[in-house]
């Protein structure tokens, strides 16, 4: 995947996005749908907890991305879905997403929407993520 980070635009957060991602020539694509804070047993992880249930969906994430044979670097867009977002939350979901991906964090485009509500009262986050499978 090529990253673009064009000097038209701002760098002040290409170390967490870019602003360009592209697939490379004849790359397939994957599509992970909206990852909330549920375990493999379908048990609520985090109950108000936007932190807690980020470190589950970044995990959800990496599973899904498992059973793809991808990895993180291969996140072409991620949109992360909040409810009730304020700005103090930004360090504690993007520290959840280091705490899953360590090292590895997907530099790729990115969307942060602050929503009312996801489709369940109890979930706080929501993360979906577009992959280049290699």
């Amino acid at each position: 995947m090529e990253i673009l980070n064009p000097s038209t635009l701002t760098d002040a957060f290409s170390h967490l996005i870019a602003q360009i991602a592209v697939t490379p020539p004849g790359a397939r694509l994957a599509a992970i749908s909206g990852q909330v804070a549920v375990d493999r047993a379908g048990q609520l992880v985090g109950r108000n907890d936007h932190a807690g249930q980020a470190r589950q969906c970044f995990g959800n994430i990496l599973n899904a991305l498992t059973a793809l044979k991808a990895a993180p670097q291969d996140i072409l867009q991620m949109k992360i879905y909040v409810v009730r977002h304020t700005p103090d939350l930004i360090p504690a979901i993007f520290g959840a997403g280091a705490d899953i991906f360590g090292d590895k964090w997907p530099v790729c485009a990115s969307t942060w929407i602050g929503v009312e509500a996801l489709a369940m009262p109890e979930w706080l986050v929501e993360i979906e993520a577009l992959v280049a499978l290699p």
